[in-house]
């Protein structure tokens, strides 16, 4: 037997519209997407997002014993870049070091290409040139294990990847747990892994139609690209956009988060989340994490 129909007045009331509106973000009106370029302000470089709250401090019970301490850097660090190309990631680092923004020496510079930019960069400034790997191009290089022992002898303390192309041994992740930082040219995971690197990147992002885009400093694992983000920086994708251009704004980026990253490194206010995300603490409120 069917169930008689429920009077018109009691029946549940559906909405009948098919797209019910979105909701939408609190913030400043974001840039029509049919918009071209010609009237861009200077200050385009950075994507100007709503502001978000402020951070609330973590309880101390959130985070793993092996915390770093915001007021205790002590020693200046010392630090090995290592580069494949004009390495201007490199050369933001060593200056910022040099002005004191960060508590730390570049003592080595590691290529697997010893004629590239960054390597005249390093014999310039007076800093110690180490080719690895070696390979038919580059007959000096040394191999796994004298490299280990070239940075013990340099007494290096944290390992700098900035635009290092070649895959870096299980024995230097080993050696330096937790001591290995990268930049990379997308906001991973997305456009990241073998293969992407460079300006295949930006090419694969605007082909994508993503919006956002903007440089991930992680910590190093054995593969490409998968180990834990410390820090990241969003810039928008304009509607005529050339990888090209997006790669300059990236770039822009990439010089000012990657400093701010290895400053962090080296005044020991990075601190592990017992569910291993890295957090960076605060430089004005140790008890706020970035």
């Amino acid at each position: 037997m069917e169930a008689a129909a429920a009077p018109p007045s009691l029946r549940p009331h559906r909405s009948r519209s098919i797209n019910p509106a979105p909701a939408t973000r609190p913030g400043p009106k974001p840039r029509p997407w049919g918009l071209l370029g010609a009237n861009r302000q200077a200050n385009a470089v950075r994507c100007e997002l709503p502001r978000r709250p402020e951070p609330r401090p973590l309880r101390a019970s959130a985070m793993a014993e092996d915390g770093g301490d915001a007021g205790g850097a002590g020693r200046r660090k010392r630090l090995a870049v290592f580069v494949s190309g004009g390495g201007s990631n490199f050369r933001a680092i060593h200056e910022a070091a040099l002005a004191g923004e960060v508590h730390g020496d570049v003592v080595a510079l590691v290529t697997d290409k010893p004629g590239c930019g960054g390597a005249e960069y390093a014999r310039s400034s007076g800093i110690p040139v180490v080719v690895f790997p070696k390979s038919k191009s580059a007959p000096e290089g040394v191999s796994v294990p004298e490299l280990l022992d070239t940075l013990r002898e340099h007494e290096v303390d944290f390992v700098l990847l900035a635009g290092y192309l070649k895959l870096i041994p299980a024995e230097l992740v080993r050696e330096f747990p937790r001591s290995i930082l990268n930049i990379h040219p997308s906001l991973l995971p997305a456009f990241g892994g073998k293969g992407y690197y460079g300006l295949k990147v930006h090419k694969a992002v605007v082909a994508s139609g993503a919006r956002y885009s903007g440089p991930t400093v992680h910590f190093v694992d054995e593969h490409y690209d998968t180990g834990k983000t410390l820090a990241q920086r969003v810039v928008p994708v304009f509607a005529d956009d050339t990888p090209e251009l997006l790669a300059a704004r990236v770039l822009h980026e990439e010089h000012q988060v990657y400093v701010e990253a290895v400053a962090a490194l080296c005044e020991d206010r990075i601190v592990w989340r017992e569910d291993g995300v890295p957090l960076i603490k605060s430089q004005l409120n140790p008890d706020v994490y970035l």
